[in-house]
């Protein structure tokens, strides 16, 4: 699955999350779920909403105290000086200040938070990804330490459900890879209490760094800056990836709070089924290699076994080479979705001793297969019937046969659960040709 952001009102993190509730809106729950495990207090809704042109959803947060509504003002997390009129909620607004001021929470603070969460390793993962681009981005703006950033304690509750919700639809919808249309930056300036800055915001600027653009005349913030990490979170491997062939699966609309002259402020998602396009046996996988020399087997196994159940990654193999001076050494090599490859690039280093790896893209080709259960003399065993150009095999869980005392009588087991599968599927696919 590919999804594709149509920016037509531009991009804030309330949008990128409604229009993808709007596709997926049985993600509703999942979202509101994870968003209160960083934060019990912080309510948010999905509601309907039509601006006479086009039909959507609104993603609104109440902070603690406040009701559910979407407020005129909320973006992502911007500068602390910043007043903006687009998108999103009040910005939780960096703070070029340490310690932080009255008001204001460090992102030492929220980063913590997120950590202690009990959200999924995926959801949890994302999240900071995304929070920890903002970050990056406004120490950069403002020439301090990372740590020294600080947001607007009300906007922090709005950037924190954005970016919560955000993540967690992407870690549910396991989505290969993303693609963004042309953004729209707009034109002017917005005010701050230390005098007017230029639209785009220095931060957002930075966070977009080699994504296409456009001017479509309409003034105003278009790309907030938690819209802006979320594409770099997504797209940033490679920002000017176009949108792939495929089939149009669902779509969803989701809307800001402003109005635009003549222009629905949205943006649209466009879900493609890569798998239907005209090479359904081809696709995409990002390979990760490095060597250990000097983990323990045990503590190594361990961790590639962590590394396994990371999202995104396929598989992961080790393989014994020799290193400098006939060092023994183990090669590992991880297979991961392109769009999981900085997290588990993250998960290398934290499960591994490595202080280095390399990483590149491949093609794959895969045979289309099917699993199938049969019960050979009472025994459930599962098999993977599979097409290949020669003709169908089938090879059957070796697992499944564990309890047979005796290698012959093992692989009899094996050779009479695959016969079966292979009558199965032919019985089955002569009943559907008649």
């Amino acid at each position: 699955m590919h999804i594709h952001l149509d920016a037509l009102g531009g991009v804030a993190g309330d949008m990128f999350a409604a229009a993808l509730l709007d596709a997926f809106p049985e993600h509703l729950e999942g979202v509101r779920a994870s968003v209160r495990a960083v934060d019990p207090r912080i309510a948010c809704a999905a509601s309907e909403h039509n601006d006479g042109i086009l039909r959507g959803l609104r993603f609104a947060v109440s902070a603690p105290g406040a009701e559910t509504v979407p407020t005129p003002h909320r973006h992502g997390a911007h500068a602390d000086h910043h007043h903006h009129d687009h998108h999103d909620h009040d910005h939780p607004h960096s703070h070029a200040h340490d310690p932080a001021p009255h008001g204001h929470r460090p992102w030492s603070e929220i980063r913590a938070e997120l950590e202690r969460a009990e959200l999924a390793p995926a959801v949890r993962a994302h999240a900071l990804a995304i929070f920890g681009h903002l970050a990056d981005a406004e120490a950069r703006v403002h020439g301090i330490a990372v740590d020294a950033v600080a947001f607007h304690e009300v906007g922090a509750f709005d950037s924190i459900a954005d970016i919560v919700a955000a993540a967690h639809l992407i870690a549910a919808l396991e989505v290969r890879s993303w693609s963004v249309s042309a953004l729209p930056l707009g034109s002017g300036r917005v005010r701050t209490q230390h005098g007017p800055l230029p639209v785009p915001a220095p931060a957002t600027t930075l966070l977009l760094e080699g994504f296409s653009t456009l001017d479509d005349g309409i003034p105003g913030e278009r790309v907030t800056p938690t819209g802006a990490a979320i594409l770099r979170h997504l797209c940033g491997h490679e920002p000017g990836r176009g949108r792939p062939p495929g089939t149009i699966g669902r779509s969803g609309i989701g809307f800001g709070t402003k109005s635009l002259p003549g222009l629905s402020n949205c943006l649209r998602a466009l879900v493609l089924d890569a798998a239907a396009a005209s090479r359904p046996d081809r696709a995409e996988l990002a390979v990760i290699a490095f060597e250990i020399d000097d983990q323990s087997g045990e503590d190594l196994a361990m961790g590639l076994d962590r590394l396994r159940a990371e999202p995104g990654v396929r598989d992961v193999v080790q393989m014994p080479v020799l290193g400098k001076k006939g060092r023994m050494m183990a090669h590992i090599q991880a297979l991961v979705q392109p769009e999981s490859l900085e997290t588990a690039i993250a998960a290398c280093f934290r499960e591994t001793t490595t202080i280095g790896l390399r990483h590149h893209r491949v093609a794959r080709a895969v045979l289309e297969r099917e699993a199938v259960t049969v019960v050979p003399e009472g025994r459930p065993v599962r098999v993977k019937v599979v097409d290949r150009p020669g003709g169908r095999t089938a090879k059957a869980e070796a697992d499944d046969a564990l309890d047979q005392a005796g290698q012959a009588e093992r692989a009899r087991l094996r050779a009479e659960a695959e016969g079966l599968a292979l009558q199965q599927i032919t019985h089955e696919i002569t009943k559907v040709d008649r």
